[in-house]
C-alpha cells in the first residue's frame, strides 16, 4: 500500500532549507515546543478522518514537521489554522494516492504470498531445515537443548547432572539456541558460508554479542558478504531483547510507523522533550521509509545512550541494492521516494550526527545521533 504518496506540490522548494523564497514575519517567532502541542490536536483530526489506518499516525508526524518547517515564517495566531490546513491537504494526498493505486491493482502481481497449495511444501522444507539444523548441532548441545526446551528440565537439575552451575548452564543453552538459528537459516535458505568467518559473524549476530562482533568487524562484513548480510535480517530480529536497546525489523510501511513510535519512546527516555521529539521521529520515518521503498527488508535499532553525553542513535541497515553515488544521494534537495521528500539530506539535517555507509549489491547502514541539549 503506498501509505505517504505525498505530492510534492503540496511541499515549498524551501523544506529545511529557509534560504530559498524566506520571508520572515513580523511579530514574536514561533518556537518548537508550540509546535509540539499540536500534536494531540492533530492527531484528533486525523484519527476522526482515518480511524485506525496504518497512516494515520505517519500523516500526523508529517503534518508536525511541515509546520515546524513554516514556523518562523507565519504569525503565531496563525499556528493551529496553518496546521490543520496543512493536515487536512496531507490526507487529501494520501487519499488519491490510494485511490490510484486501487485502481491500478489490476496491473500487478506480487509474487511474495505464497499459494495456498505450495504451503505444505514450505511447511515440508522448514521441517526438513529444523532437523538438519538439530543435526549439526553436538551430541551434549542436543541433550542440553531437549531436556530442557522439550522436557521442561530447568536449568538446576541440568547443572547438578553435569557438575556445573546454573548460571553456566543458562549461558551455554543461549548460546546453543543461537548457533541453532543460524543452522536452520542455512539449511532453508540452502547456503554454504564462502568463509571460515562468516559462520562466526553471524553466531556472533544471533546471540547479539555486541563485543565479538567488533572483534570479527561484523558490520563491514555484512556489507561485503551478500549471504551474511541477508541472513543478518532474521537473525536480528530474533536477537535478544536489551534494555537500552529497541530492535524493529522493516519491510512494509506499517513497520515505519512502528519504526517511528519506538524512536520516539527511546528518545523521550533519553531526556529528549517537544520539537526534538518529532525531529528524530521523522529521520526516522525516512530512512525506513528507504529501507521498505529499495531493499524491501532491513532493520532499524534505536539505542539509549546514558553517558557522559546522553541521547538517543538510531542504526538503520538493509542487505538491499546499496547507493551508486552516495554523494549525490545526500546533496540537499535529493530524494527518489516518496513522503515528504526529504530523504537522506533531511534526515542528515534533522540529526545531530550523521553517518551513511554504502556498498553497491550489498546493502546500506545509516546511523545518526541526537544529543541532548546542553543545559547552560
Amino acid at each position: 500500500m503506498q501509505v505517504l504518496g505525498l505530492a510534492s506540490s503540496l511541499v515549498d522548494d524551501t523544506v529545511l532549507d529557509g534560504s530559498r523564497h524566506h520571508r520572515r514575519t513580523s511579530g514574536t517567532p514561533v518556537d518548537g515546543t508550540a509546535v509540539a502541542d499540536l500534536e494531540p490536536m492533530l492527531r484528533r483530526i486525523v484519527v476522526a478522518r482515518l480511524g485506525d489506518h496504518p497512516a494515520a499516525e505517519d500523516l500526523v508526524q508529517e503534518t508536525l514537521v511541515r509546520v515546524l518547517d513554516a514556523r518562523d515564517r507565519i504569525e503565531p495566531r496563525m499556528l493551529e489554522p496553518y496546521a490543520i490546513a496543512t493536515v487536512r491537504n496531507v490526507m487529501a494526498t494520501m487519499w488519491r494516492a490510494e485511490g490510484r493505486e486501487e485502481r491500478n491493482r489490476h496491473r500487478a502481481h506480487d509474487p511474495g504470498v505464497p499459494d495456498p497449495a505450495d504451503a505444505h511444501l514450505l511447511e515440508e522444507e522448514e521441517r526438513l531445515a529444523l532437523r538438519t539444523a538439530v543435526g549439526r548441532l553436538d551430541r551434549d548441545e542436543r541433550a542440553a537443548l531437549v531436556a530442557h526446551d522439550v522436557d521442561g528440565q530447568d536449568t538446576r537439575s541440568l547443572a547438578e547432572e553435569a557438575g556445573s552451575t546454573a548460571g553456566a548452564v543458562a549461558a551455554r543453552l543461549s548460546r546453543t539456541r543461537a548457533r541453532l538459528r543460524v543452522e536452520y537459516l542455512l539449511a532453508l535458505e540452502q547456503v554454504e558460508p564462502p568463509t571460515e568467518r562468516c559462520r562466526s559473524v553471524l553466531l556472533a549476530v544471533s546471540a547479539a554479542d555486541r563485543r565479538r562482533q567488533r572483534e570479527l568487524g561484523a558490520a563491514q562484513h555484512l556489507l561485503e558478504c551478500e549471504d551474511c548480510g541477508r541472513l543478518s535480517v532474521p537473525l536480528l530480529r530474533r536477537a535478544p531483547a536489551r534494555d537500552d536497546e529497541t530492535r524493529v525489523a522493516i519491510s512494509a510501511d506499517p513497520d515505519i510507523v512502528t519504526a517511528r513510535r519506538a524512536a520516539r519512546a527511546v528518545a523521550a527516555r533519553a531526556g529528549l522533550t517537544g520539537a526534538d521529539l518529532t525531529l528524530v521521529a521523522t529521520a526516522v520515518s525516512e530512512v525506513a521509509r528507504n529501507i521498505v521503498r529499495f531493499a524491501v527488508q532491513g532493520e532499524v535499532v534505536i539505542e539509549l545512550l546514558d553517558g557522559p553525553r546522553p541521547g538517543v542513535r538510531i542504526v538503520a541497515r538493509d542487505a538491499g541494492p546499496g547507493i551508486a553515488d552516495l554523494e549525490q544521494a545526500q546533496r540537499d534537495g535529493y530524494s527518489t521516494c516518496a513522503g515528504l521528500g526529504l530523504g537522506l539530506p533531511g534526515a542528515r539535517r534533522l540529526m545531530d550526527d550523521f553517518d551513511i555507509v554504502s556498498t553497491p549489491g550489498q546493502g546500506t547502514t545509516v546511523s545518526m545521533t541526537k544529543w541532548i541539549p546542553r543545559r547552560t
